[in-house]
């Protein structure tokens, strides 16, 4: 039986790795990244590119004949795309409508990966139908993003995703978790915000959601997101305790007056009640989210 096609933009990524990895087990999955392949499978095609290179994403379509593509690339520092907006916009709002334009041409199913950003975290919980009012210029370039998908192909869903943690498990990318485990080891002080309230949601459900999405019918905006509201102080400190570091020095820090940092919302919780209505893939709470993350521990 012929597998279906999949295009995964980003591939180099966190969340991507995640995706691409269930994908292998039932797709033919096509990486779209600009550093060179990390992976290989018989079922695995790795395009070096740039997504912006037109006649190139053109050509993927054709040989590709995807079924469907999820859209994880993006420009996702929050303070970078402060400082460099136009660079924002370009890639993540100019650059998700060509993909989206092409997902309709050939008649594909167009998943985008978006954020919990597009909320201030003012009047939350927040459900899929509440009105966006981003506080930082990422925010706003997803909010654009999302309505150019939505417009422009027939067959969309923008998944807004709240904070995802985990082992990266194909690639690199952006692992909060990565970045704070030498601290954890060599016992060094952490400092981990204490005003910042998220429902996390692990990268490998989020990678189990995403690509069930990709066979799904769900159109328009879609929550995917933990079941607990936790503050990311607390979080920190459950995770270095399921890890074996319950003595880690993990300290409330206020970076609000970083040099260069952009605003960001204190509690951005997001409602998980659709997802868990339509898809199979469970939504976890924080315990069950560690307990699967541990899984993919580097040794």
């Amino acid at each position: 039986m012929k597998r279906p096609s999949l295009i995964v933009t980003g591939a180099g990524g966190f969340v991507a790795g995640s995706v691409i990895r269930e994908a292998l087990l039932d797709w033919n999955v096509h990486a779209v990244s600009r550093g060179s392949a990390i992976a290989e499978d018989p079922h695995l095609h790795w395009h070096s590119m740039d997504i912006e290179d037109q006649s190139e994403l053109k050509k993927l379509f054709e040989t590709s004949q995807p079924t469907a593509i999820i859209h994880t690339a993006a420009m996702a520092g929050i303070d970078e795309c402060e400082a460099q907006k136009d660079l924002a916009y370009q890639v993540n709002v100019a650059y998700t409508q060509r993909l989206a334009e092409l997902a309709q041409k050939y008649s594909a199913r167009f998943v985008f990966v978006s954020t919990d950003n597009v909320f201030d975290g003012e009047t939350g919980p927040y459900s899929e139908d509440s009105k966006t009012a981003p506080v930082n210029y990422y925010g706003e370039t997803k909010v654009l993003a999302e309505g150019v998908s939505l417009r422009t192909c027939a067959n969309a869903v923008a998944a807004r995703v709240c904070l995802v943690m985990g082992f990266p498990i194909i690639g690199g990318g952006n692992s909060f978790l990565m970045r704070m485990l030498p601290a954890l080891e060599s016992g060094e002080p952490l400092g981990v915000p204490d005003n910042e309230i998220r429902s996390p949601i692990d990268v490998v459900t989020l990678g189990r959601a995403l690509l069930e999405l990709a066979g799904h019918s769900q159109t328009g905006v879609l929550h995917l997101s933990g079941n607990e509201r936790i503050n990311r102080l607390d979080l920190v400190q459950r995770i270095a305790s399921k890890l074996g570091f319950p003595d880690a020095k993990i300290q409330p820090f206020n970076p609000e007056n970083l040099p260069g940092r952009a605003d960001r919302p204190e509690e951005l919780v997001l409602k998980n009640t659709l997802a868990r209505h339509v898809l199979k893939t469970p939504m976890q709470d924080v315990d069950g989210a560690l307990d699967i993350m541990l899984l993919d521990r580097p040794t």
